[in-house]
């Protein structure tokens, strides 16, 4: 039988799980995805944390326990998510000491509410990192403009950092400077820098689905031909400035000093359109040093029958630079496009963030399970 996630990783494409609950960890499927699916990592994000404490039997005495302890609402999510989070770094842990740090890592986003401002980011990152107390933790840190400083702050105090929310080329070349210059000053500063990791999550289908509802707008039989064409063409680019970047002198006197590249991170890659293929981020995106984050309904359905045709990425730059040359011929802003992704992405993180807090304020109030 076909092993195609285990072709998958071969090409170089670590297999990660985007999604976490406390009924992951003690029903062992997360222990099972590594043994079995080759589930080398797992991130997390505010809305994952929401849909996963609606559970009311999963963290039933963990909310008893700490509605005795009268603790605010913020610690009480805080302590929650951290628990799951260090669950799932105990289980990667494996994975991890296998790769050299390399992966076997989860990640815990700081509160997207505090997305525009840096040094709250760079509180709450050293904060968590203390609280979760595991070296195969990721801190997930926006990549707005005022994250920008917060990510070379963190990585400074030598604390790995996933970088999410990233929408276009130009931001992508800001975070990879970021980590160059975080990394660089972790060494000035005594960290070991072999110990530090990162990850920049570029977002995949957020992309088709703001630019095909462009298109459509549009109309032309010309704009029409290119949907579904925008987010893996943005995708390979980005790997094209990732090896130009990771390949300069700069990068390679901090390789020489032991630290680990910031791999490129595909993220947002199910399908949002049922026309096309529910593996197309996947197989679409394969090339050596990636990541794929996906949920566990696109791990099944690539496991069933996703295709791994070699590198589909670096070989395509041509078409990719000249599907963005078309987008642009027909009438579409991708500047504008990326901001709107980027705004809409804080704002969907925030409004996740609230709903949690409003939960589990209900629960700690009742002393009940969420």
């Amino acid at each position: 039988m076909t092993d195609r996630l285990a072709e998958l990783s071969a090409q170089g494409v670590a297999v990660w799980l985007d999604d976490l609950s406390r009924v992951r960890l003690t029903s062992g499927s997360l222990k099972k995805m590594l043994d079995e699916q080759h589930v080398v990592g797992v991130t997390t994000n505010p809305s994952i944390f929401q849909k996963a404490l609606s559970d009311a039997d999963a963290y039933d005495a963990q909310v008893k326990d700490l509605s005795v302890m009268r603790v605010t609402v913020e610690e009480a999510v805080r302590l929650m998510t951290a628990q799951d989070v260090r669950g799932a770094c105990d289980v990667e842990r494996p994975a991890y000491d296998a790769s050299n740090g390399v992966d076997g890592r989860v990640s815990i986003e700081v509160d997207p509410r505090k997305a525009h401002e840096t040094e709250s980011t760079i509180a709450e990152a050293k904060t968590l990192w203390w609280l979760v107390g595991r070296e195969n933790l990721f801190i997930k840190i926006p990549a707005t403009l005022e994250g920008l400083p917060a990510i070379t702050a963190t990585l400074a105090a030598g604390i790995s950092v996933n970088v999410t929310l990233i929408f276009s080329l130009e931001r992508y070349r800001a975070v990879m400077e970021a980590f160059l210059a975080g990394v660089e000053q972790a060494k000035a500063n005594g960290h070991d820098i072999t110990k530090i990791g990162s990850v920049a999550s570029f977002f995949v289908s957020r992309v088709d689905t703001e630019v095909d509802k462009r298109l459509e707008k549009i109309g032309t039989d010309e704009a029409k031909s290119l949907m579904g064409k925008a987010a893996i063409a943005n995708a390979r680019l980005a790997y094209e400035a990732y090896e130009e970047v990771f390949g300069t002198d700069r990068w390679k006197a901090l390789a020489a000093a032991g630290a680990h590249p910031q791999r490129p991170l595909w993220a947002s890659t199910s399908t949002k359109n049922p026309d096309y293929k529910d593996t197309i981020y996947v197989e679409e995106l394969i090339a050596p040093g990636t990541v794929n984050t996906m949920p566990e309904s696109v791990i099944h359905a690539f496991a069933d029958h996703g295709e791994v045709r070699g590198d589909t990425i670096t070989g395509a730059y041509p078409q990719a630079h000249q599907v963005m040359a078309d987008l642009k011929a027909v009438g579409i802003d991708f500047d504008d496009v990326v901001k709107v992704l980027e705004d809409e992405g804080v704002d969907k993180f925030a409004v996740s963030w609230k709903e949690l807090l409003e939960s589990v304020h209900k629960s700690l109030q009742a002393g009940t399970g969420v």
